[in-house]
């Protein structure tokens, strides 16, 4: 299933590049905070990569990245989670997440259930090499592949329904 959306590539010198980003860092910050009322929640639902997804998909790579970046700084900062230790891994996904879903929103111009999903498989592939080499330690790397499949599932659906869903404003 697939739908035709405005997609949008803000450039630095737009005003509009840095509200967006700091719409979606905000939404970045509170998503996990409900998240982690529930025990493991971040570990299971995988939050502070959604907007991210959101912001890149729709407005491009340069939100994408601020908010890719600023997300987990700010929440790192504030709230003490992500961990500081664990914030080279997570930076890391993030990145990669605001990369690949730019670039499928450029290539394809459109919102599917299929560009979701490689999108999310993408970053978290390349995300999980990355903290393996990072760590050393395969079942770590692995860590949302054993009990991130719910917060994968929430990015494919939720992000589609939600990129659909702006689709239409």
């Amino acid at each position: 299933m697939e739908t035709t959306v405005k997609l949008y590539s803000l450039n630095f010198r737009q005003a509009k590049t840095y509200w967006f980003t700091l719409l979606f860092v905000a939404g970045n910050l509170i998503l996990p905070q409900l998240c982690h009322l529930i025990p493991q929640g971040g570990l299971i639902l995988l939050p502070i990569y959604f907007f991210t997804l959101i912001a890149a998909y729709k407005f491009g790579i340069r939100v994408g990245l601020l908010t890719a970046v600023l997300s987990p700084l700010a929440n790192s900062a504030l709230f003490g989670m992500p961990a500081a230790a664990v914030l080279p891994e997570i930076l890391i996904k993030s990145v990669t997440l605001a990369v690949a879903a730019a670039m499928a929103a450029r290539y394809l111009k459109n919102v599917s259930m299929l560009a979701m999903v490689a999108v999310v498989l993408a970053y978290q592939i390349i995300g999980s090499l990355f903290e393996w080499v990072l760590t050393g330690s395969f079942l770590t790397a692995m860590q949302d592949f054993r009990l991130g499949v719910p917060g994968m599932l929430l990015q494919i659906v939720a992000g589609y329904a939600l990129l659909k869903w702006l689709a239409k404003r």
